[in-house]
């Protein structure tokens, strides 16, 4: 008999987003599956984690499709909290998703969505973020089953420690989609754009966006192969020191 592969499931829309319901029943046909989510949406909150203020927790009936946990805090606090207090083991996976919006190149650093994949890698669990390239009217639908491929592939195969995989698939119809890539992530930073308003006492404000950044021509990278309609998997690793450097800075007059 196979063992049944175990789930943790995420996000950073919160527990009554469209995007993690798909990915919650396509996971369902062949998985046991926890929902621990943001019980609103907690987007753009990186990999922030709660320590000033409490921590509240609603158990879900099932009346919005899952049952699981909606906890006020972020993507992060919400693998930290299921694996110390909602878990009595590990999961065998982690995922976090479905994004309502791409993930890739430099987005990835204040990704609430990676962030929770990210804590997933740091805690010794092989994990993954799941994106969906649109703000608007989103077919989940395919993504799902391509997380759902990954998934068994990563059960099967695992993943180095402190490495997590960040997909991206494009909001086609699966007969428009060119294929899977397995890319790197891009590095063009996403440029801040600030609209300056008053509100209703005349005081200033500013409403900040992001311009896209300026699509770098490697189709190796993912900005570029998600844009001309590939799936992107990108592997990421946790550890961010830059061991090339570690030589000439001993060399420096530190002392």
């Amino acid at each position: 008999m196979k063992k049944q592969i175990k789930i943790l499931l995420t996000n950073d829309d919160g527990i009554g987003a469209e995007g993690i319901l798909a990915l919650y029943k396509e996971l369902k046909k062949f998985a046991s599956v926890v929902v621990v989510a943001p019980d609103s949406q907690r987007s753009s909150v990186g990999h922030g984690i709660t320590l000033s203020r409490p921590i509240w927790v609603k158990k879900t009936t099932g009346d919005i499709g899952i049952k699981g946990y909606g906890i006020t805090g972020t993507p992060a606090d919400c693998v930290k909290f299921a694996l110390e207090v909602v878990l009595k083991k590990k999961p065998d996976l982690i995922i976090s998703g479905i994004n309502l919006g791409p993930n890739e190149g430099c987005s990835v650093f204040y990704s609430g969505t990676v962030a929770a994949a990210r804590e997933g890698a740091l805690c010794g669990i092989s994990s993954m973020a799941v994106s969906l390239n649109t703000f608007a009217d989103p077919d989940f639908s395919y993504a799902a089953k391509v997380a759902a491929k990954v998934a068994k592939n990563v059960f099967a195969k695992g993943l180095p420690r402190g490495t997590f995989l960040n997909i991206n698939v494009p909001n086609l119809p699966k007969s428009k989609i060119k294929g899977i890539k397995l890319t790197r992530q891009g590095k063009v930073p996403i440029k801040a754009k600030f609209v300056s308003r008053k509100d209703p006492s005349h005081l200033r404000y500013y409403w900040m966006s992001g311009e896209i950044p300026k699509i770098e021509r490697d189709n190796a990278v993912d900005i570029v192969a998600l844009n001309k309609g590939y799936v992107c998997i990108t592997p990421i690793q946790s550890d961010l020191t830059d061991y090339k450097i570690l030589p000439d800075l001993k060399n420096w007059n530190l002392h």
